[in-house]
């Protein structure tokens, strides 16, 4: 089981961009049953919030309710895995609070990788990161 970050979800519904295919290939992949993938609640948050900016408000929840259906069930961040993803965001120095939460949700779940464009998650030890570009999805299909 793969964990997706938020750039994942965004580039996929994006204007043109190098990720996009890469990321739409892997969303593919994962409806079609090939790819086993979930994300947190957090991560469908802020999908919405970046949609809605682009977006109208109805487009964008229908696209974050679709998302959170193909990624179910999704990942909690309890009280350990908050402490974990503190102690990540102390030890590491490029990992934002967010992203270290999240690497500890993966973490905690025995995720295979975090698939994202930041390449921070990089830094996480012990999880592996994928960046979302043609060679990076073809080892996860």
């Amino acid at each position: 089981m793969i964990v997706l970050d938020t750039t994942v979800l965004v580039y996929t519904q994006g204007s043109e961009h190098p990720l996009r295919e890469p990321c739409r290939r892997l969303i593919r992949a994962i409806s079609l049953g090939a790819v086993q993938a979930t994300t947190t609640v957090e991560v469908i948050q802020e999908f919405l919030h970046v949609r809605a900016r682009r977006r109208d408000r109805l487009p964008a929840v229908a696209d974050a309710r679709a998302y959170a259906q193909l990624l179910a069930p999704l990942l909690t961040a309890d009280d350990a895995v908050l402490r974990n993803g503190l102690i990540l965001y102390r030890s590491t120095s490029r990992l934002g609070a967010f992203h270290a939460v999240l690497a500890a949700a993966a973490v905690a779940a025995g995720a295979e990788a975090v698939v994202s464009a930041d390449s921070a998650f990089g830094e996480v030890p012990g999880l592996r990161h994928v960046v979302p570009t043609d060679p990076g999805i073809a080892g996860l299909l």
